[in-house]
């Protein structure tokens, strides 16, 4: 989702302009690709000085290689659009401000299809690749109406379009690598259940992933279904469950990115995704 505007950050730090070898990177036959947007990457609004060491964000891609006893290799970027995945020129949501700003989980000075592929590459033995985006692409949309409704109602069917158009392109391009594996596309929660208009958006924004992903080997991990039963408790609000980030603003109100309980959620349901994708196949 939708990275905050990082305020000017100085610090010593020296990084290496060669791609760090990660523990997945090291040990082909047992890795897990990640990418995606900041609900990947594991993003928390105005973490200060947090933002120079990577390792302070946890994502759910580590709690899924954690239960799945995979080596995780996350490649996610705050703020990637579908489009800015495939093109270093198309519009994103903040990927490259942050990229040029503070290190990533990994290093790359490509688009992140661009090291994706190579990582496949590279690593035939690669167990499961899980791909969430799509969010961004729809606050691009939200900010340039200024969440004017009738705007984004206006607006939404064409940007959906693209969402699905450039899921299947990325599906396809990830598949070119020659990597023959399950890949899960990681749908998204609604920040608010109890809020029709709200829902009925991400509804809509899953049904373009849904629709992109309807090919051999792919399949999505329902978070939105996940993150509605366990809103229930207190009548849909996401917020009151816990499951999002506290804004900096006001510790009662909500952030847009997952608390650790909210990436833990996502981890089980893309986990049990897999596992039951790989029951099936044999």
């Amino acid at each position: 989702m939708k990275s905050a505007r990082l305020a000017p950050i100085l610090f010593v730090s020296v990084l290496s302009s060669t791609i760090f070898l990660s523990a997945a990177e090291q040990a082909p036959g047992r890795a897990y690709l990640a990418v995606g947007d900041s609900i990947s990457f594991g993003f928390i609004t105005q973490a200060g000085f947090e933002y120079v060491n990577p390792d302070n964000f946890i994502g759910f891609p580590t709690y899924v290689g954690q239960a799945l006893k995979l080596n995780a290799n996350n490649a996610a970027c705050p703020g990637e659009t579908t489009g800015s995945f495939l093109s270093s020129t198309a519009p994103d949501d903040g990927c490259r401000t942050y990229r040029a700003s503070v290190p990533l989980h990994v290093s790359y000075s490509s688009t992140q299809l661009d090291y994706a592929v190579t990582f496949l590459k590279s690593h035939p033995g690669t167990r499961l690749v899980t791909v969430g985006l799509g969010a961004n692409d729809v606050l691009l949309l939200r900010n340039a109406c200024r969440n004017d409704p009738a705007c984004i109602a206006a607006g939404l069917p064409q940007v959906l379009a693209s969402v699905a158009a450039n899921l299947q392109l990325i599906l396809g391009d990830l598949r070119a690598s020659g990597y023959g594996g399950i890949i899960i596309v990681v749908n998204y929660y609604s920040l608010d259940y109890s809020d029709p208009t709200e829902t009925a958006i991400t509804s809509a924004l899953n049904q373009a992933l849904a629709t992109a992903s309807g090919q051999p080997g792919t399949i999505v991990a329902d978070v939105f279904s996940a993150f509605q039963a366990a809103t229930v408790p207190v009548g849909g609000r996401t917020c009151n469950a816990g499951l999002l980030n506290a804004s900096p603003q006001n510790q009662f109100a909500c952030d847009i990115h997952p608390s650790q309980s909210g990436q833990g959620l996502i981890a089980q349901t893309v986990a049990q995704t897999f596992a039951a994708a790989e029951e099936s196949a044999h």
